[in-house]
Order: structure tokens, then C-alpha cells, then sequence
């Protein structure tokens, strides 16, 4: 349950309603909590649960990694593109009228 909603979180699975959204902070506080299950659960579960617990947390921690420095690419690239934009912008010249 915690796995399927943070892949949802991350943009890589649509939700219930067939949309891709990304939530990063949602994504980290699911971390967050999976890692503190996996710590309270300790000698608790079997050795296949916790594997596939400690799996899953793996995954999500990559897949956060990965989506967060798409994050900040995109953001420098946006940057780069509105300064750009603002350097080309045309100059309007203006005629000098000549009395004569």
C-alpha cells in the first residue's frame, strides 16, 4: 500500500484516477515512515517480509533520488530558458526625425 502510493508520488504509476502527479515531499515522509515500520517491526516479522520491506525502501529511496535531481535539471533548465528569453527580446528602433 505505502509502495504503490509513493510510486504514485514519484510520477511513475498513475492514480485511481488514470493521472500522473508528483508529490516529492509525500514520497520522503513515505520513506520516512516505511523505514521506521521496518525498524519497529524488527524480530517481529519473518525474514521474507523484512527483505521485501528493506527492498521496496530501496527502491523508493532510488527512485526519489533520481526524481528530485529531474527536479532540479528542470528547474536550472527553465532558469537558463527565461534569461535567454529576456536577452533576445527585440530592441525597438526608433527614427530620428530631421528637421529640415
Amino acid at each position: 500500500m505505502f509502495h504503490t502510493s509513493a510510486m504514485q508520488g514519484l510520477g511513475k504509476v498513475a492514480d485511481p484516477t488514470g493521472q500522473i502527479n508528483r508529490n516529492l515531499e509525500y514520497v520522503n515522509q513515505t520513506i520516512d515512515l516505511m523505514e521506521m515500520l521496518l525498524v519497529k517491526t524488527k524480530g517481529n516479522i519473518s525474514e521474507e517480509i523484512e527483505k521485501m520491506l528493506t527492498q521496496m525502501i530501496s527502491e523508493l529511496k532510488l527512485n526519489y533520488v533520481d526524481e528530485k535531481s529531474k527536479s532540479v535539471e528542470d528547474k536550472k533548465k527553465e532558469e537558463i530558458k527565461e534569461s535567454s528569453t529576456k536577452k533576445k527580446s527585440p530592441k525597438k528602433k526608433t527614427k530620428k526625425k530631421t528637421k529640415k
